[in-house]
Parts: C-alpha cells; structure tokens; sequence
C-alpha cells in the first residue's frame, strides 16, 4: 500500500503546511530551467523555435521524472520511511488546493478593505490577464474562473497522473505545465511553445471533464444548481480559446448560477446572480468538495489496484 501511503502524506503535508517557498519548490526550479533553455530558442526561425519546443520540453520533462524515478528506487532499498517520506513530499509539490485556497480569500479580504490595487497585484499570481485596470466583479470572477480551472491543472490533473504513473509521471506532467503556462502563448513564444502547449492540452483532456463531473457532483450534494452546472458545462466549454479550460469554468457557473466574464474573449453562464466577494466564498467550498469527492474516488481506485 506505498502507493496509498504516499497519496495520503502529500495531502496532509498540503493541508497543514500549504506551498513551500520558490528556494525549495522544485516547480520553480523547472521555471528557472525553462528560462534558461528557451533563450536560444526565442531567437531562431519558426521551424527551429518548433523543434526546439518539441526538445526542451521533452528533455526537461524526462529529466525530473526520471531522477525522481531513481531517487525513489534508491530510498527504497535502504530505508521504507524515507521513501515513503520524500515520495510525499515531492507529489505534493506537483499539486495545490491549500495554497490556491489561500490566495482567494486573501484576494476576497483586499477587496473587502477596498484595496483595489493589492487585489489587482494579488491576481497576478493566479491568471495570465492584464489585472491593472479591472474593476471589483471581474476581480471577483477571475477569481472564481480560476478557482475552478486551478482545481483541474493544480490538483485533479497531476494526481491524475500520480495514479497513472506514480510519482515522476506527477512531476514530468508538472513539467509539462510549467511549459505551457511561461512560452505556450501567442506572440513571441507562438512556435517555440506550440508543442508543449498542444501537449498540455492533450494530458488535461480527461481531468478537465473530470473535473467538471466532480464539480456538478458537488453542486448536487450541496443543494446546488447541478442541473445548471451540467447544461453550462455542455453549453459554453467550447468559448474558452483552450479546448479544456471552459469545463471546470462553465461548470462552476452554472453550479454558482453566475457569469464570469473575460472581457474580450469569453462569458460563460448567465446573469443569474450578481458575482460579489461571497461568490468567491462559495467557490472555494464548491471545489473543495469536488476536491474531497476526487480524493475518495482516487483513494479507492489506487487500493484496487495496489
């Protein structure tokens, strides 16, 4: 039951202690060398940027995963506790519920002090938008939306694949997002970041559906609007540009009965219900129990096959 063992320390570690700081996070150590190894790339021709893309993101994915691999192999041999112990740890780096949780009520509490400003700089740390010049309800809903979706990239997704593949597929999928979230955009980075952005989206398939199924579970056994969250979800997921995002996001819509808004590029479910500072609240709960109910599902999944 190691595979247990190790699940259930990684969500207490993140229960109690939350993220650790960026000196000791091996996700940011992944940024620093993404950084470094997508310099010579950013400067080539769009036919190099892609094949570069295709091999740092293969290389440093690779790199993780298997020293993680061997580092665990090692512990094993020689000591139980410390394999069981280090294995925790560093799954519980590849996720986070205890830390986005936080960032949204300290968010919530900002703007509940009318520290507009710290709220907007506060955001930078959740959603890739220009926050400078949004007003309290699209604060309010970028919270939300990203609530929702970082409950399927930060934590049903590498879980996901801890489960598939044990700790270092945890760390490489982790790899992978890290990849998409600095160079997988539009503009400088269009071809260099391609790959690992087309990557991302195939490796976030079936959580971001999962995702969504969890959430309107939760609307359901919360007295929620599960009805809504289902027809949202089928209805608006596809005015997300990314092919996965919009179904955690429309789902939570519907279960909240709000609309979030980006401003520009998509909305998702109707105005229902106006979006205010108690509808981050209620997001937060919404998740956390998609997030329990992924929890009890995983943990019985891994006994069976364990």
């Amino acid at each position: 039951m190691d595979a247990l063992a190790i699940f259930g320390l990684a969500l207490l570690v993140d229960l109690i202690l939350g993220d650790p700081p960026n000196a000791f996070h091996p996700v940011a150590w992944m940024g620093r060398l993404i950084s470094l190894l997508e310099k010579p790339g950013a400067r080539g021709r769009p036919w190099f940027q892609f094949i570069y893309g295709i091999f740092i993101t293969v290389l440093v994915a690779t790199l993780f995963g298997t020293a993680v691999y061997f580092l665990l192999a090692y512990l094993e041999g020689i000591s139980y506790v410390a394999y069981i112990a280090v294995g925790a740890v560093l799954l519980k780096m590849t996720f986070s519920f205890t830390g986005l949780r936080r960032t949204a009520h300290r968010i919530k509490k900002l703007l509940q002090d009318d520290k507009i400003d710290g709220a907007r700089f506060e955001l930078r740390s959740l959603v890739s938008r220009d926050t400078s010049k949004l007003p309290e309800p699209l604060l309010a809903s970028a919270v939300v939306e990203s609530v929702a979706e970082s409950t399927c990239d930060s934590f049903v997704a590498p879980l996901f694949y801890y489960i598939l593949f044990g700790v270092p597929g945890a760390l490489a999928f982790r790899a992978v997002s890290t990849f998409d979230s600095m160079i997988g955009y539009h503009g400088r980075y269009e071809y260099l970041g391609k790959f690992p952005s087309r990557l991302d989206d195939v490796l976030n398939y079936i959580p971001a559906r999962l995702t969504a199924l969890l959430i309107v579970l939760a609307a359901a056994i919360s007295r929620g609007s599960a009805g809504k969250a289902w027809r949202v979800a089928t209805k608006d997921h596809g005015r997300t540009e990314s092919p996965n995002a919009g179904w955690p996001m429309a789902a939570a819509a519907g279960a909240l009965d709000v609309q979030m808004e980006k401003v520009g590029h998509y909305k998702l479910g109707a105005k229902n219900k106006p979006m205010t500072l108690d509808t981050i609240d209620a997001s937060v709960r919404l998740s956390g129990m998609a997030a329990i109910g992924f929890v009890l599902m995983s943990a019985g999944v891994i006994y069976l096959a364990y």
